[in-house]
């Protein structure tokens, strides 16, 4: 039995490949006779194809062209409502949709040719801001421009405004956001009429890919085969958009009998691939005399895009998680994500609960002022606490503490003194600082029953080599999933990580383990994986192959000798919900989460009231995830987190014009750099989770929520003057303090 692993950093498995160049990113891989392929897209929003002209001067006869006309099966992006076409055949509805596909083996001539395809589109009426879609001022989608409406209710809200001693309303805003992650969107397919479709690409969900090419190319799941590659980032930017570009390369090898590799090029990705929703949110707050929450009464809208996408489910997240870790006996949430002729938005890290979280947070604050309470005191008063109910009347059954994590991120941060110190200091300078905080929870796997009708399966399996390989379709994107997933087999059964070996996804080699998305990898897959091991250990021993007590060398040759002697040996695992775990997706209430990793972070700001610029200058993540299985990795997820939602509250914005992203290069979309970022200082409670594996819960997520409205929040307390949108932009501020002091 080896010490041991859970607890400790054990070195990342992918290292020294990424760190020697011998990782294989999709754009390194190279096929015999492979050629290049291209997308040509709508410069409209919203319009009628009347015709596709090509310009003369091209050789088209050594090209290979698809339209809408080549496919042979759906033509839709089949993921949960079949509304967005693979090209669009008669009417584009966003800019940057595809309406023609081009192959060539020489990548200067192919961009010649794209510029060299005019599409004759009669302009449609168009929708560009929730306010016009809820509207109607045009239709576009459907009979009322909404793709999902949710309506979750907690006591009666209505009944409670004319006792309360006071009533709060608020209305907030946060924009679309950009994945930027380190490598573009890419793909690499390859079409034989016996076997049928391979691909290779860079991507979050093999089987999302999977499926859709089964709908698209009309092949039954035998005949498709998705391999991910190795995947340099993504934060939900790849969960379904790889779907896209997957079908879009399957198409041109099937027509030209060739491999074809298709890479996006930075701008491309920017202006044509998902991001996150912008939202609007209104809160009306009810509270009594000392300070108590009496009501909620939330409005959550998302802007959806041109098609649904994931729209429902980020909408979900955002829906109930827009209540927050507060004890509340009467809420409702009423949700709503509308079409627009924006390119669809989808997937990224948090998924929804960034956008709602910081309007509830903003809103406390406001609630807090109006009490004339400091902002810690009246959360203390609304926590709920082991034994109470969330908002969709959930109770919590796991210990938690929030005061007392809001006691420790204060004393590292010397909140209370440095409040009192800047009211003092800002009153004689220019540049203001402040402090802010947010309280904020996030919800570990898919919400309600999605990880029960996932069914995720996990496989592992012993090697002539003396080895274990875990099968599972989660996938390493940078995060760390094949790090932790050694460790906790090697932890389940008492060996060393070296004899883990965690197989690269392939569907045609690994189970269906569900997406990679939810902060479900870690405590769903990690448990399959754990209770496996379990049982190939067991196995072993029961066999007379292994003792109850052995060595790394003894368990290796079990291992060998068993293989020998009956070939692998196989165990797997299937999800099973908790006991006590209840959902009703009509009324949508109860357990909406098996577990929640809660935190508090407090930001501290300085801005210039010259120039309207604000730096973050220190930052404070204390957080309670379950069990820590990797303390560097889970450190570096948060730091992640915070970095992305500095950019978030602060720099990232995504300028729109006529339904297109006119910034899309990193000269004028404005992230921040490591120059630009704070001392991030991570702290965890451990309180070891029942059904994670070694007691571990979800953190890839969490670190997301809480940065952007400790942020406004600490801007707030700097400059007295309320932020309502995100992201806070030296016009922002200075529009904001123009029109407070007129």
């Amino acid at each position: 039995m080896t010490r041991p692993l859970i607890g400790f950093s054990v070195p990342r498995r992918e290292a020294l490949g990424k760190v020697t160049g011998q990782a294989r990113y999709v754009d390194d891989l190279k096929l015999p006779s492979m050629v290049h392929g291209i997308t040509v897209c709508s410069p409209a929003a919203r319009g009628r194809i009347r015709e596709i002209l090509y310009d003369k001067r091209i050789p088209w006869h050594e090209f290979t062209i698809v339209t809408a006309e080549d496919i042979p099966g759906k033509n839709c992006v089949a993921l949960i409502v079949d509304d967005q076409p693979c090209l669009a055949e008669t009417v584009v509805n966003h800019p940057e949709e595809p309406v023609v596909l081009l192959a060539h083996r020489d990548k200067q001539l192919l961009e010649e040719a794209r510029r060299a395809v005019t599409l004759d589109i009669e302009p449609l009426p168009a929708i560009f801001t929730v306010d016009d879609a809820l509207g109607k001022k045009a239709l576009v989608w459907g009979e009322d421009n909404v793709f999902k409406t949710f309506l979750l209710e907690k006591g009666d809200v209505d009944k409670v405004w004319s006792d309360a001693a006071l009533i709060v309303e608020g209305e907030y805003e946060t924009g679309a956001q950009e994945q930027l992650y380190v490598e573009p969107q890419g793909m690499i397919a390859s079409f034989d009429p016996q076997t049928g479709i391979t691909v290779w690409g860079s991507m979050q969900c093999p089987y999302y890919v999977h499926q859709a090419l089964m709908q698209l190319l009309d092949l039954p799941a035998k005949k498709v085969r998705v391999v991910q590659a190795e995947t340099g980032g993504a934060f939900g930017g790849k969960e379904e958009y790889p779907s896209l570009i997957a079908c879009h390369a399957a198409l041109l090898a099937k027509k030209s009998s060739r491999p074809v590799k298709m890479i996006y090029d930075r701008g491309e990705d920017m202006a044509a691939t998902t991001k996150r929703h912008p939202s609007r949110t209104r809160h009306r707050t009810a509270v009594d005399p000392d300070g108590k929450l009496l009501a909620m009464d939330i409005e959550f809208v998302l802007d959806g895009g041109a098609y649904s996408t994931l729209s429902s489910v980020v909408l979900s997240r955002g829906t109930l998680h827009a209540a927050g870790p507060y004890s509340c006996p009467n809420v409702r949430v009423r949700s709503k994500a509308v079409a627009t002729n924006h390119p669809p938005h989808g997937a990224f890290r948090g998924f929804g609960a960034p956008q709602s979280i910081f309007a509830l947070e903003r809103q406390m604050d406001r609630v807090a002022v109006a009490l004339r309470m400091s902002p810690d005191e009246f959360r203390r008063k609304n926590f709920v606490r082991q034994g109470e109910t969330l908002a969709t009347g959930q109770v919590i059954r796991e210990p938690v503490n929030l005061g007392q994590l809001l006691d420790r991120a204060f004393e590292l941060s010397d909140y209370h003194a440095k409040r009192q110190r800047f009211a003092h200091e800002n009153q004689l300078s220019e540049v203001k600082r402040g402090i802010g905080f947010a309280t904020f929870m996030h919800g570990a796997g898919f919400t309600g029953s999605g990880e029960r009708y996932i069914g995720s399966v996990v496989s592992v399996e012993t090697t002539a080599q003396g080895k274990v390989k875990v099968l599972a379709s989660s996938t390493e994107i940078g995060q760390g999933t094949n790090t932790i997933f050694s460790q906790i087999a090697a932890e389940a059964i008492g060996i060393g990580v070296e004899t883990i070996e965690v197989v690269q996804p392939d569907t045609s080699q690994v189970p269906n383990s569900g997406p990679t998305v939810a902060s479900r990898t870690c405590m769903i897959i990690g448990k399959l994986i754990e209770s496996a091991c379990t049982s190939l250990r067991q196995t072993l021993h029961q066999g007379g192959f292994l003792s109850q007590k052995f060595s790394e060398e003894e368990f290796r040759a079990a291992c060998r000798n068993y293989t020998r002697e009956h070939g692998p040996l196989k165990c797997h695992s299937e999800y099973a919900p908790p006991p006590g775990i209840y959902w009703d997706d009509q009324t949508y209430r109860g357990d909406a989460y098996a577990a929640y990793a809660w935190a508090v972070y407090v930001a501290e700001i300085a801005m210039d009231t010259r120039s309207f610029e604000t730096r973050v200058t220190d930052f404070v993540a204390v957080q309670e995830v379950g069990r820590v299985i990797n303390p560097v990795l889970a450190a570096g997820q948060i730091e992640g987190g915070v970095a992305q939602g500095i950019g978030f509250a602060l720099y990232e914005n995504v300028v729109w014009r006529e339904g297109r992203m006119v910034n899309s290069q990193m000269t004028n979309y404005i992230m921040p750099t490591s120059a630009d970022l704070p001392p991030i200082r991570v702290y965890f409670e451990e309180i070891p989770y029942a059904h994670g594996p070694s007691g571990a819960k979800g953190l890839g997520e969490l670190p997301i929520d809480g940065p952007a409205p400790a942020i406004v929040n600490a801007i707030e307390n700097a400059i007295l003057v309320p932020i309502n949108r995100i992201p806070a932009t030296p016009e922002v501020l200075m529009e904001a303090m123009e029109n407070a002091f007129v």
